[in-house]
């Protein structure tokens, strides 16, 4: 991710597109829902959407046909949701494959489901589990965002093996093989997104309290879990 333009086969994207289109079309009638009931939001989902394009725009050189990056939506995951990311990465993606020659439009539906549904996902769930757990706040974000990175990055990986099978050990070793080489680039860079998206985090919290109501989420830390 980003699995650039014309690299997987016609029915592989077709596929991905379709994977992606409910994802996107839940999380933009969950958005409407949230901004009809606090206007407020859209100012921070303006800004997650923003610190989402910003990391996926710095691209690094990975595997043939991919870039590794920051994904960013594993911070918004636990913000607003992770419905409401789907429709963010739509609009990122697109953007960044119109104007910067990120991606393309044939692979479009492959990253948005990579970036925008299995990312967030795994983001939301494992923060809210931690919470449960009365660990830390900032450890909880912490290992979410950097877990949504990698599962990001993994699930771009199997799209890339179920396209490109090794020859001799199929799917599974050709997964092994792009998610050994994203793992060079992707481990420091979870690691550092997760680490920024704590920072940024403590910020939201004090200063648009309007993130408080789009999840529900506590952002002091002496406060309970969600």
């Amino acid at each position: 991710m980003h699995i650039m333009e014309g690299f997987l086969p016609a029915g592989h994207a077709l596929a991905w597109s379709a994977a992606a289109l409910p994802g996107v079309a839940v999380g933009l009638r969950s958005m409407r829902r949230r901004v009809a009931a606090n206007p407020e939001l859209k100012l921070t989902l303006g800004a997650a959407a923003a610190f989402a394009f910003v990391l996926t725009a710095l691209k690094l050189p990975s595997v043939t046909g991919s870039s590794s990056h920051p994904t960013g939506t594993g911070l918004g995951a636990v913000l607003f949701g992770p419905l409401a990311m789907a429709p963010v990465a739509l609009v990122v993606l697109l953007f960044q494959a119109l104007l910067l020659a990120h991606g393309g439009l044939t692979t479009l539906g492959a990253n948005v489901f990579a970036l925008g549904v299995v990312g967030p996902l795994v983001a939301f769930a494992l923060f809210r589990g931690a919470r449960r757990l009365l660990l830390p706040q900032g450890v909880c974000l912490f290992a979410a965002v950097a877990a949504a990175d990698l599962a990001t990055y993994l699930t771009t990986a199997l799209q890339l093996a179920l396209a490109f099978p090794d020859p001799v050990g199929g799917v599974s070793a050709a997964f092994a093989g792009f998610a050994a080489i994203f793992a060079l680039t992707q481990v420091p860079l979870a690691l550092g997104e997760a680490a920024l998206s704590v920072l940024l985090f403590a910020r939201l919290a004090r200063h648009h309290e309007g993130a408080r109501a789009a999840s529900g989420v506590p952002f002091a830390p002496q406060e309970g879990r969600p």
